[in-house]
């Protein structure tokens, strides 16, 4: 039953007289829901800084063990008190790290299984391998994944699968919590929640690999699944989605009856974080008018890498409406603090300082010192780090200080001119797209090259730089690089229409365009919603002495980008309508350790995808003498051979000015 879509099965309910609510007796309720989303496989902790009373820390976040540990707290928290409680995953956790590109899923099960969650969302990154690897972590997690509005019926790998499911059912008698099996017999004296998914309707766009799956409208099937639940007499009613924090705000607006959604995708860490010297990302626990005019959605988020988790009370009165919805996100940090990034032992706090910052973050109710789990750190350290420290390879580059990445510029403290590590990839692109072996392959000298934020995953740490921290970490897709000509207005067009999908507040940022040999101005012009670009140059000569030139709308322009992208995924639509009759692009990736170019003919869009139409036989990455990730050996090649003292660039490509009241 569970793969069937909830459209149909709310209208089939409709017509056959059951749509009706019972009369259901409910009592005031209180839940209190923990949380966390887009964890992305970062079980070790994440190195950060924060500002206690103005002075810069540098410090660890989270990491799957401290997860453990404040969930459990939060647990023994609610047992004690008798208080109900689940703890949930906003989606994406695969992908991310060393871990995910050597164990795939199965490290994720494993170390999720032993963190107690109720339910995880469905995310776009649980299917960047194949639907067969996907079916098996879910078979092996002992909580369901939940999508209401996907349809598994015509896929091969997961039209069986029972732990996939629209929908989850509890029972609470205080803290004592039971699974419904059987919603059309629903205890008579506990108190009912409902949790239902709900996963990006435009997947096949996003995430390529989505096999035979089909994907309905998240507002649709939302107000569907509720109208159904609430037939069965069930007010109390969660929607766990991963669609990202301005889509939930939408979804909000337009649905009746959500009283909580738990959201993930944006990476959005909700709440006024600006006196630890971070960004205030918008309301935490926000509460939203229904289209209904009278109940309201209470919106969270726990924003991204394992650093935070969210706790948020929700109350509940007779009828299930919300009447109040309090809490916030706390960041998980290790009680060793540094002056600088690189932290070595002369940085250290001394005893007297590090007694100040722990009074700080005792006084500060969005930070704490949390311990690792002992039983979850020792299963990483015995079972999965040996092979992943092994995997890391040879030392190609010192890396004087951190290196920063930011999505979206202006985020998280950063300035307008955002990340220095994608302008640092793009250049090394620019440049492998250029060496005399490469142009040999394409018949092409590349002019530029751009990049989306989303691809890149880590920030570049201060210290020994290898091989693996590249391929493994900071670009573990496996993409391989394109070489696109492409008129120069194409251009401009997919700088304007990316960067304003990333203006909304909450807004999925991973599109954001970053370049190397160009840059560009946007200035928002409308706050949240439109702004105007400008100032598109292309850079000739050398980093130490550029020469800039505006793009021509009419010129040709060779282009290096990784394929994804240059198919025009993930909102890069222009580049799909350039090449929908005709395309010169070459795709490059290694077969039997040579490199090798694939011609391809014109993209067409096959359903809700992007389809590549070669000229010949396409690259084929799972073979065993094929290796696509292009896009990170690019990287390693420029690193080790031009810049093994790896610093920023000299000259920023972007400058992104926003309007600065919200």
């Amino acid at each position: 039953m569970f793969n069937k879509p909830l459209i149909a099965l709310s209208i089939a309910l409709a017509l056959s007289g059951c749509a009706t609510p019972p009369a259901v007796q409910h009592q005031p309720f209180s839940l209190t829901v923990a949380h966390i989303n887009d964890t992305h496989s970062n079980f070790d902790p994440v190195k950060s800084s924060f500002k206690a009373d103005g002075t810069r820390v540098y410090n660890e976040f989270g990491g799957y063990p401290r997860l453990q540990t404040m969930a459990k707290e939060y647990k023994n928290e609610a047992k004690q008190e008798d208080q109900s409680l689940l703890f949930l995953h906003g989606g994406d956790a695969w992908q991310g790290s060393a871990y995910f590109k050597l164990n795939h899923g199965a490290m994720n099960a494993d170390m999720l299984s032993k963190m107690g969650l109720d339910a995880m969302a469905l995310g776009n990154h649980e299917f960047d391998l194949n639907n067969k690897k996907l079916n098996a972590f879910i078979s092996s997690v002992n909580f369901p994944v939940l999508a209401a509005n996907i349809d598994t019926s015509q896929d091969a790998a997961l039209k069986n699968q029972t732990n996939l499911r629209p929908y989850q059912v509890f029972a609470f008698d205080g803290n004592k919590k039971t699974i419904v099996k059987d919603i059309n017999q629903l205890p008579k004296d506990k108190n009912i929640v409902a949790v239902f998914g709900l996963a990006l309707d435009n997947m096949p766009n996003i995430a390529p690999n989505t096999g035979d799956v089909k994907f309905n409208d998240m507002v649709k099937t939302a107000q569907a699944t509720v109208d159904m639940l609430q037939s069965k007499g069930i007010d109390n009613i969660i929607a766990l989605t991963h669609i990202g924090n301005a889509v939930d705000l939408d979804v909000a607006s337009k649905v009746n009856g959500i009283d909580l959604i738990v959201g993930g995708h944006s990476h959005t860490l909700l709440g006024d974080f600006t006196d630890l010297g971070l960004n205030n990302n918008g309301i935490y626990a926000q509460m939203v008018k229904n289209p209904d005019g009278k109940s309201e959605t209470c919106v969270v988020q726990a924003g991204e890498y394992a650093q935070a988790i969210g706790r948020v009370n929700v109350s509940f009165d007779a009828k299930g409406d919300v009447t109040q919805c309090v809490g916030h996100n706390t960041l998980l940090s290790n009680d060793e603090f540094y002056h600088h990034a690189d932290r070595s032992k002369k940085d250290k706090f001394s005893p007297v300082e590090t007694i100040r910052v722990e009074q700080f973050i005792d006084n500060h109710e969005k930070i704490t010192i949390a311990d690792e789990d002992v039983l979850l750190r020792q299963r990483i350290d015995s079972k999965y780090k040996p092979a992943v420290d092994k995997a890391y390879g040879k030392t190609i580059a010192q890396v004087p200080l951190e290196i920063k990445h930011e999505r979206r510029p202006g985020d998280r403290g950063s300035d307008n001119h955002g990340s220095d590590v994608a302008p640092l990839i793009a250049e090394g692109q620019y440049y492998w797209a250029n060496e005399p072996q490469v142009q040999k392959v394409t018949g092409m000298k590349v002019d530029f090259s751009l990049i989306g934020a989303g691809g890149i995953r880590t920030n570049i740490e201060a210290g020994q730089y290898r091989e693996g921290n590249i391929s493994l970490e900071l670009l573990p897709f496996s993409n391989f690089m394109s070489v696109v000509p492409v008129k120069g207005a194409v251009i401009k067009q997919l700088l304007q229409q990316t960067v304003t999908a990333t203006l909304p507040e909450g807004s999925h940022a991973g599109k954001f365009p970053y370049g190397g040999h160009i840059r560009y101005n946007f200035t928002e012009t409308v706050a949240h919603k439109a702004g105007k670009l400008s100032n598109v140059e292309v850079m000739t000569g050398t980093e130490q002495h550029p020469v800039w030139t505006p793009i021509q709308d009419n010129k040709t322009y060779n282009v290096a980008i990784n394929n994804y992208n240059a198919t025009g995924n993930d909102g890069w639509t222009p580049l799909y309508q350039a090449q929908k009759n005709h395309s010169g692009r070459v795709d490059l990736a290694y077969v039997d350790g040579k490199l090798t170019g694939f011609k391809v003919n014109n993209i067409e869009k096959v359903g809700d995808k992007y389809q590549v139409n070669y000229q010949g036989a396409a690259p084929n990455c799972k073979a065993a003498n094929t290796i696509c990730n292009t896009d990170a050996q690019a990287f390693i090649d420029y690193v080790a051979q031009d810049r093994q003292q790896l610093v920023p660039l000299t000259y920023s490509v972007v400058t992104f000015d926003r309007i600065t009241n919200k």
